[in-house]
């Protein structure tokens, strides 16, 4: 307890006083960054590894700086890169529009209590405790019963939509949880039809996380190996594509190629990060004005 004479905390925070953190915070501090450097130190050694001149090899210390191996890696001497790329981005966004689709549609068909609601929702996720490999295998088994054969475009398009539809419906439900009905209510009091309200008020209120949705979607579809492995045919896309360089290349190209895929990948979390920010600002236009 303060005595009378000390000062207020208004006072000591205008004179700059500010109190001592207590110990705990430098100890959780400390852990924190030490996580961090766990996490992204070896993208890091990667990155930098990547940019090392014509003799350059897999470890320390770097041998020169150029851009030798992402010339290497452009002119396709080391594996069909271009082509897994033009397989993988279509693909990503195919799975992007289709988790987005589904998802929505589940999350306003659930919003009522419809007659086995739970066991459709169960149905959904307990593909999230498949193990990918098993389930790829599965999938590709199925194709060869039917005499189907298997590729990027439809195989590994049906494994790959077994990943992402699970995690688009569960970040749906918390996105209509969060959703408050009493507008849909206002635009019926105002004579808007069920269409129009969906279109004119739930989806616009529910963007920032629809566009949530298909990041998850592009990015799981994008990085997905393990149920793509045994779906995917005779033409690679760029995790299986990686993961087969591994097995031959033993030179900085595979750091390059992760420096590339990595830059995509955040190319396009900045572009869904964009997009928020540009619903969130029409959102708020309204009001300031």
């Amino acid at each position: 307890m303060s005595s009378p004479t000390d000062p207020k905390p208004s006072t000591r925070a205008a004179r700059g006083d500010v109190p001592a953190r207590p110990w705990t915070f430098y100890l959780l501090a400390a852990f924190f960054s030490l996580y961090v450097l766990f996490l992204y130190g070896p993208m890091m050694c990667m990155y930098v590894l990547s940019f090392q001149g014509e003799r350059g090899a897999l470890s320390f210390p770097m041998r020169g700086l150029s851009l030798h191996w992402f010339h290497q890696l452009w002119e396709g001497r080391t594996g069909d890169i271009a082509g897994a790329v033009s397989r993988s981005i279509p693909l990503a966004l195919v799975v992007m529009v289709i988790t987005v689709v589904f998802s929505v549609a589940a999350g306003l068909g659930f919003r009522r209590n419809v007659r086995g609601s739970s066991a459709i929702f169960y149905a959904v996720i307990i593909s999230l405790t498949a193990p990918g490999y098993i389930l790829g295998i599965g999938i590709g088994l199925m194709f060869s019963l039917f005499g189907w054969p298997t590729n990027w475009f439809s195989s590994a398009l049906g494994a790959q939509l077994s990943w992402t539809l699970p995690f688009g419906v569960l970040i749906t439900f918390a996105v209509f949880g969060r959703f408050n009905a009493t507008y849909e209510e206002a635009a019926r009091d105002l004579g808007a039809s069920p269409a129009q309200t969906l279109r004119l008020v739930v989806l616009p209120i529910l963007a920032p996380g629809i566009i949530a949705i298909a990041l998850f979607g592009f990015t799981l579809s994008y990085d997905e190996f393990a149920r793509t492995l045994q779906t995917t045919g005779s033409r690679n896309t760029v995790p299986i594509e990686i993961w087969s360089m591994t097995q031959n290349v033993t030179s900085p190209t595979i750091y390059a190629l992760g420096t590339v895929t990595t830059a995509i990948s955040f190319f396009f979390i900045g572009a869904a990060g964009v997009a928020v920010a540009v619903v969130q600002r029409r959102r708020r236009a309204p009001s300031s004005s």
